[in-house]
């Protein structure tokens, strides 16, 4: 039934935002009673957090999964990999467009955009360790200025108007993080250096 209920807030939070939206409307869609939702949920805040908290960990799954997948096809430069990450990232977002625009263009409950920061860094440090890039500030600069890249590529992608549109979109995004290569080869190499010095 919890997966029923996310499934209802999604589509009305979509439709109303989070301010507008009401848990009776939340109810008729998925056929739960008012005290199952509360009983689940506590209250709309924690309804919307909940629902958060689901497409966040789908969105890491997905990207986990691109990585994953290159990895099985032999991929084993970091950039790569982050690359196909960043694709499978990013393909999933038309079709879970409403969600993007639920937490990253709707109105939100308070304490929301604490907890999206806390999601972006917990990213950020991902990014950091699947590229392996020297411990250095300016690596860590160079790093959420390409996390902070695909995060917003995802706007650019929901607004288009078709899938075709929005595959198009896509591939561009790409192409453009393609070009950011080059600013964390540098990085990358600078820990390979640090090791060789280490080694007796």
């Amino acid at each position: 039934m919890r997966g029923e209920i996310l499934d209802a807030a999604r589509e009305v939070f979509a439709l109303r935002g989070f301010a507008e939206a009401g848990v009776n409307e939340v109810v008729e869609r998925s056929g739960a009673s008012v005290g199952s939702i509360y009983h689940h949920f506590g209250s709309k805040t924690d309804l919307f957090m909940a629902l958060w908290e689901r497409h966040h960990e789908e969105q890491i799954a997905i990207a986990r999964q691109g990585v994953v997948d290159a990895q099985a096809a032999g991929v084993t430069d970091p950039f790569d990999l982050l690359v196909a990450g960043a694709r499978a990232y990013l393909e999933a977002t038309w079709p879970r467009r409403d969600l993007v625009r639920i937490f990253q263009v709707g109105d939100t409950p308070p304490g929301f955009s604490e907890e999206q920061r806390r999601g972006g860094r917990a990213w950020l440090d991902r990014n950091f360790r699947l590229l392996g890039t020297a411990d250095e500030p300016v690596n860590r600069v160079l790093v959420w200025l390409v996390t902070s890249y695909i995060g917003e590529a995802r706007r650019e992608i929901c607004k288009q108007r078709t899938p075709r549109a929005a595959r198009e979109q896509v591939e561009v995004m790409l192409e453009v993080l393609e070009r950011m290569r080059p600013l964390l080869a540098g990085a990358t190499d600078m820990r390979l250096a640090v090791r060789d010095d280490e080694e007796p």
